[in-house]
């Protein structure tokens, strides 16, 4: 088999691992956005493409958490509504960023967080049986800056979602990641129409794509669901740390990582 046919077939087999980091995470666009380029497709059509398997594996993620009644019915929209806001906001946005200090920030970010969930375990690992959220006045301009980011640069923006809906929101780890997806999947939706009006989506490879970053978000999912928290919780610990090393290394990997 020739390199190129080798690609391909790895093509759904990193998806697969892409949608299983996303739906309990983020930051799986590390691993699929430099195969695409690889591949031979200039950064933007890359991460046009790459939206097709994101916007896949948020659908049945999303679609698994509801189906398996892990999806929260109260306090969606306080959380929902600002984000998407910030992302059409963000997406807006035309600015010149130092992106190495940019890429440092964001490691440095995460390092903070991978502190806060080995230093207080037990604000990710608690049920919320009685949620403590914090106020609208924190909520809204938290999740409209983070949503604000996400529609900009995106880079992990899977996880610090996470950490806003776990930390300011009060939602379980696992309700939590359900509603993140809902989130992401709405921004997709929004994303993926820019990239296909401007003709920067190979829909072959993104639909390999998103073939394997289908059955990594439904696996994910279900044993999200059927672990608990403390799964998550490893997992994201893991996502934490080699994320923060290939910020901090400024290893760049593409343009505008999801």
């Amino acid at each position: 088999m020739q390199a190129d046919q080798l690609l391909l077939v790895a093509v759904p087999i990193v998806g697969f691992v892409s949608g299983f980091i996303n739906t309990l995470a983020g930051s799986g666009s590390l691993i699929t956005l430099p195969l695409l380029i690889v591949l031979g497709l200039p950064a933007n059509v890359a991460n046009g493409t790459n939206r097709v398997g994101i916007l896949v594996q948020s659908l049945v993620s999303v679609t698994t958490f509801r189906r398996r009644d892990a999806m929260p019915r109260v306090g969606l929209a306080k959380v929902v509504l600002p984000s998407v806001l910030g992302a059409a906001a963000g997406a807006a946005l035309a600015v010149d960023l130092d992106e190495t200090m940019l890429r440092r920030t964001i490691g440095l970010l995460m390092l903070v967080m991978l502190v806060i969930m080995l230093a207080r375990p037990r604000r990710w690992l608690e049920s919320h049986e009685t949620r403590h959220e914090s106020s609208a006045w924190v909520q809204a301009p938290l999740f409209f800056a983070i949503g604000a980011y996400g529609g900009f640069i995106q880079a992990g923006v899977g996880i610090f979602l996470l950490a806003g809906l776990v930390l300011g929101s009060g939602f379980t780890l696992v309700g939590g990641n359900a509603v993140k997806n809902l989130i992401v999947l709405i921004f997709t939706v929004a994303a993926l129409a820019v990239f296909v009006v401007n003709d920067q989506v190979r829909w072959g490879l993104g639909a390999l794509l998103a073939a394997g970053s289908a059955a990594g978000a439904w696996t994910a999912a279900r044993m999200a669901v059927a672990r608990g928290a403390p799964f998550v919780r490893w997992v994201l610990i893991v996502i934490l740390v080699v994320s923060a090393v290939a910020m901090l290394g400024d290893i760049r990997l593409a343009d505008a990582p999801t």
